[in-house]
């Protein structure tokens, strides 16, 4: 019985591996054809440059020379705490969860960093991040050398085809740019994208509640309006143009290097959420919504729970 169990498991474990390797290969192949219709312009010039990914992962070397600089920003600028590492199962998962500013979202970074430290290169994680940070001459280096992929279904597929876990942020600008006076919301924009490609690769889906991070850099107009008069979502594939406090500019263009200010940053992984490994799930939307409200809803109730901790209103 024994043997026959294992025999089952193994089984399993190749026909969700050939399921995900498939899958990698056809988001590529689709996302190739889309970055080709982009070309020309500025919009071509992105999609050229964001397209360009590798799977090394986190640099050791690179990371060991930067932790005297993420380590200190971590423990002592943020204060930062996470738990939940018990909820994380075995490799590949997919991690969905919240983030805030721009172009560095302090709270996704420093859940990285905790990561590395946590698992060093044993067990590499991808963050993700949009188009127009990968693309950008020098921040784009520094992407790539964090393991950072585009956020694209052939890099994310692709990741999790390799056995590598990737952490992704849906909800995008929409979410990192929100509002202050929804620092503490779970904005997913929507985006069911992530469920069907957790269904298509066989992987579950880890939440990922987060708290604090709006604190460093508060939003005080998303500037949508303004955003769509730039036409900034043809050409950037951006939907906000906000206005935030920050350090040194006080109040000023949300894309400015900034000095973030010294919030308390609490992060938990919720338990995981099983999803169904059959493709044909994917095109199923009511299956699809119910799994993307059940993520949602899960980072909120971490999120809620985070909060409570606060002890000042701000920074706290």
């Amino acid at each position: 019985m024994a043997a026959t169990e294992t025999r089952r498991s193994s089984d399993g474990a190749a026909s969700r591996e050939e399921q995900a390797r498939r899958f990698a290969e056809d988001a590529r192949r689709r996302t190739d054809e889309r970055r080709k219709k982009a070309s020309g312009g500025v919009s071509g010039w992105v999609a050229g440059r964001a397209g360009k990914w590798t799977l090394e992962g986190m640099h050791d070397r690179w990371m060991q020379r930067q932790k005297y600089f993420w380590n200190p920003l971590a423990d002592y600028w943020f204060r930062m705490e996470v738990e939940g590492w018990e909820h994380l199962p075995e490799p590949p998962v997919l991690l969905i969860g919240v983030h805030s500013g721009a172009p560095f979202v302090w709270d996704a970074w420093t859940v990285g960093v905790h990561w590395w430290r946590r698992f060093g290169t044993e067990r590499p994680i991808h963050g993700t991040a949009h188009d127009v940070l990968m693309a950008a001459p020098v921040i784009g280096t520094f992407f790539r050398k964090m393991g950072v992929l585009p956020a694209a279904p052939d890099s994310i597929a692709a990741a999790l085809a390799a056995g590598h876990d990737v952490a992704l942020w849906p909800g995008g600008e929409v979410d990192s740019l929100r509002h202050w006076t929804d620092r503490d919301r779970a904005i997913l924009a929507g985006r069911t994208g992530f469920v069907k490609m957790a269904i298509r690769a066989g992987v579950p889906i880890v939440p990922i509640a987060t708290v604090g991070g709006p604190d460093a850099m508060p939003i005080l107009a998303t500037g949508r309006r303004l955003a769509r008069w730039l036409r900034l979502d043809r050409v950037a594939r951006l939907k906000v143009f906000p206005i935030s406090l920050s350090a040194p500019w006080g109040i000023s263009p949300a894309v400015l290097p900034e000095i973030p200010f010294p919030t308390k940053i609490r992060t938990a992984f919720q338990e995981p959420i099983e999803l169904g490994t059959d493709p044909e799930l994917a095109e199923d939307d009511e299956y699809v919504k119910a799994k993307y409200e059940e993520v949602r809803a899960s980072i909120q109730r971490g999120m809620d729970a985070l909060a409570r901790r606060r002890r000042l209103p701000l920074f706290g």
